[in-house]
């Protein structure tokens, strides 16, 4: 439960102090008593009020254990909470064990991460997709919220705090755009159906990477060496939450297309010194040694045995049912007027099928 409440907490933007197992578990067995406890408790509670459009908070501090316990109380009652021990006890005698506490902050992880995927959810719904656009624009911009303002207005608040940004910026900071020339309704549309066909074969390369990458990580634990020093756990914690940051959909859309800047065509290498500054670690200098040839070349490789023999065409006067015809002899069904078998002889010889 500990390594589960840590990942969640990364994953929902926690930077406190109770980032570590020990510091966490130790925390948790004082419970209320600890300030590191109840500050953790109350970030989550201001992070999920304005989410969830909760009534009850915590503001009490660490020195008023019931102020605490019934502002707890109240706001578990308000996520309906589905642990009644934790509802009615914390509100009663307090809850007793640490497994108590560590089950609280998982509820309220938990709460806090599905409220952050519900928000980020793309709608359905144009018109509120547009104005989660519009929200999202206000929040960059650090514009106030979304009122009851005209259209009109909104935009011409949003072009006056851009060209008030662009002043402070130094000159040719953002660049020259890619595409230069306006498009009309049918080339938008046109792009947009380009763009939905190569982000659907994106989505499809991006989900093999990833499941290579799983899989790869997952044979890592396979080794003795992993299992006997228990760094399978760590390898988890460590990779688990950069693994949730990688989306399989594709993001770009004509946002991006009419905001890229000729920068973009600057192809850079991997192997440059650039981009080396970010990859580089200590693996690369592990030298492999001999490997045997595992083959696999096409032009080494011999085409398989026929399963059959080829085809042969029949030749003319060899065999049959007879010398010629069906019986060999020179009247068809009886050769030689000797009935089914080869040469003339009456029930000598023997019909060989080719």
């Amino acid at each position: 439960m500990e390594s589960d409440i840590l990942d969640v907490l990364e994953q929902v933007g926690y930077e406190g102090p109770l980032q570590t197992e020990e510091r966490l578990v130790r925390a948790c067995e004082r419970g209320l008593l600890s300030t590191e406890y109840v500050n953790l408790c109350m970030w989550l509670a201001s992070r999920l009020k304005p989410l969830c459009d909760l009534e009850e908070s915590i503001s009490s501090g660490s020195g008023d254990t019931d102020g605490l316990q019934f502002e707890m109380s109240g706001m578990l009652k308000e996520l309906q909470c589905p642990y009644q021990g934790l509802v009615s006890g914390i509100i009663q005698e307090g809850l007793q064990n640490k497994k108590d506490y560590l089950k609280l902050v998982l509820f309220l992880c938990s709460e806090l991460q599905a409220a952050q995927i519900v928000k980020r959810r793309p709608a359905k719904d144009k018109e509120h997709k547009d104005r989660n656009d519009l929200q999202a624009i206000c929040e960059t911009l650090k514009l106030p919220e979304l009122r009851e303002q005209g259209v009109a207005e909104l935009f011409s608040g949003i072009g006056k705090k851009i060209n008030a940004v662009l002043q402070e910026l130094p000159k040719d900071h953002i660049g020259k755009p890619v595409l230069k020339n306006s498009l009309d309704s049918e080339q938008l549309e046109r792009l947009e159906q380009i763009n939905t066909v190569l982000s659907s074969e994106y989505e499809c390369r991006r989900r093999m990477l990833i499941k290579r990458l799983d899989v790869t990580v997952q044979s890592f634990g396979w080794s003795e060496r992993a299992k006997a020093g228990g760094r399978v756990d760590s390898m988890d914690r460590a990779y688990q939450p950069k693994r949730h940051t990688l989306l399989q959909s594709s993001s770009v859309g004509m946002a991006h297309l009419l905001a890229a800047r000729e920068d973009i065509c600057n192809v850079v290498k991997t192997s440059s010194g650039s981009s080396r500054e970010n990859t580089a670690c200590a693996v690369n200098k592990i030298l492999m040694g001999r490997v045997p040839d595992r083959g696999g070349r096409p032009s080494e490789i011999d085409a398989p045995l026929p399963e059959m023999p080829a085809w042969q065409k029949r030749q003319d006067g060899g065999g049959g049912w007879g010398g010629g015809g069906w019986g060999g002899g020179k009247s068809g069904w009886r050769g030689g007027g000797a009935g089914w078998g080869h040469g003339g002889k009456r029930g000598r010889g023997f019909i060989i099928l080719r």
